[in-house]
């Protein structure tokens, strides 16, 4: 793909200064643009490879616009890091367009439906009753069960699993019996899923995924758990059965909400976390241990199992110290 800056500010807006015929073949990091390349600079602490970049063009905020004109053509806006957000869109979409239509290879069960303009993949699967909405891609090998609904625009890529069986089994004479998840699963508009992710069906009601929530790699989302709108989770995350997330919420990498827990609008949750209680105030919380060599650690451990008979024999002295 090769276009000009002219037709770039054409397409997504903001104001060009410098050569409007400036070719671009490519959006590249600013450390390794070349003369050919777009490129942008977010924050401030990047700005020393400003000076430095090489690239044909730089994407920069108003408050950098005159230092960065002084090396060459560039892209003034307000936001530069959702303007390349907007740009790598558009580039993907020109670059690589998605067919629309069923692969010959992927199996359509009767009474599925698929939207308008929605691509599905090789070697996938939607079963019977299910819906995907227009516009919506399915990557290869991703399997859809039965009833599920998938909404528009959404992107679901390779090997992601939507409506299996939630975890759920009684115990009965020291064995399990297993119980029917007569749910499924609804996804909004504009939801991302990463690679093997996997969306558990409910078990009476269904589990359910709002509008523009972004979903990375490996993440398991158990049955019956509901997350809100524009929620964003890091890879590896896990959200055990009916755990509620609110709206705006963001969860780090690998990090574990237990089940049953109800998180607020706008909870953030660091990496590695694991969350065993709710949480009803917004804000940003961390739940682990940090690092640190064995030998501390172990030491560290011990003492921290013995802080409940501490706490005890701290209680008594001080009502002995008040009794007198």
């Amino acid at each position: 793909m090769r276009v000009t800056v002219a037709e770039i500010v054409a397409r997504l807006g903001g104001q060009w200064v410098g050569d409007p015929s400036q070719a671009i073949d490519r959006i590249a990091p600013l450390d390794s643009a070349g003369p050919s390349h777009i490129s942008f600079l977010s924050h401030a602490r990047y700005r020393a490879q400003l000076a430095r970049t090489a690239a044909g063009c730089v994407i920069v905020a108003p408050a950098l616009a005159e230092e960065a004109a002084a090396r060459g053509t560039v892209i003034v806006t307000p936001d530069p890091y959702l303007y390349y957000a907007r740009l790598s869109q558009w580039w993907a979409e020109h670059s690589a367009p998605v067919a629309a239509g069923v692969h010959p290879s992927a199996v359509i069960e009767p009474g599925a439906q698929i939207g308008p303009g929605a691509s599905v993949g090789a070697l996938s699967y939607v079963g019977a009753g299910a819906v995907i909405g227009a516009g919506t891609r399915i990557g290869a090998r991703v399997t859809v069960g039965e009833r599920c609904v998938i909404g528009a625009r959404c992107i679901v890529h390779s090997g992601v699993v939507i409506g299996a069986d939630g975890f759920g089994f009684a115990p009965h004479e020291g064995r399990w019996e297993k119980i029917a998840q007569l749910g499924a699963v609804r996804i909004g508009d504009d939801v991302e899923i990463g690679a093997n992710t996997c969306i558990d069906r409910g078990a009476l009601e269904d589990t359910v995924i709002e509008d523009g929530v972004k979903l990375d790699n490996l993440i398991q989302v158990g049955h019956n758990v509901h997350i809100g709108a524009h929620c964003a989770m890091a890879g590896c995350v896990g959200i055990a059965g009916s755990a509620k997330i609110g709206r705006h919420c963001t969860v780090g990498g690998g990090a574990i909400v237990l089940g049953h827990l109800e998180l607020a609008d706008h909870v953030h949750i660091t990496a590695a976390s694991v969350v065993s209680r709710s949480i009803l105030k917004p804000g940003q919380y961390s739940g682990m241990f940090p690092i640190d060599d064995n030998a501390s650690w172990e030491k560290n451990a011990a003492t921290l199992r013995q802080l409940h008979t501490l706490r005890e024999r701290l209680r008594a002295l001080e009502k002995k110290l008040a009794d007198r």
